[in-house]
């Protein structure tokens, strides 16, 4: 079972994030700001994290910078879920920042699934393990 840490300020947006991925057989673990997001990357070791760009302490963007560039965690995915629409914020997450992918909110809860079970293919194959 694939682990996610979901990061978002919005408890409510969290809550349904993580109806939707428990449904599909995923184990949800959350945070609200991103000292938290970077201090629960380090305890649970999650295998993919859903990403707000705006936060709370610490932004999305240093979170994501920190999981990218610490070699500890050189398996874990990371895929923005954010209201920042521009094409130079996209640009950022992905190109600059390595992201895995970038979903803007709103979003179709098929969309993000589709995207996530993309983004861990490449980790099946470690866990021995399939998609659901």
């Amino acid at each position: 079972m694939f682990k996610i840490l979901v990061v978002d300020d919005d408890p409510e947006l969290i809550e349904a994030v993580k109806i939707r991925l428990e449904i599909n057989n995923y184990k949800v673990i959350t945070a609200s700001n991103g000292i938290e997001a970077v201090d629960k990357v380090y305890k649970e070791m999650p295998d993919l994290v859903l990403l707000d760009a705006w936060l709370p302490k610490m932004n999305g963007w240093e979170v994501c910078r920190k999981i990218k560039e610490d070699t500890r965690f050189k398996a874990i995915k990371v895929i923005f879920l954010t209201a920042r629409t521009k094409l130079s914020n996209k640009l950022i997450g992905i190109q600059i920042l390595k992201a895995d992918g970038y979903i803007t909110k709103p979003f179709e809860s098929e969309k993000l699934i589709a995207t996530i079970k993309e983004v861990l293919k490449e980790n099946v194959k470690e866990k021995n393990i399939s998609c659901r």
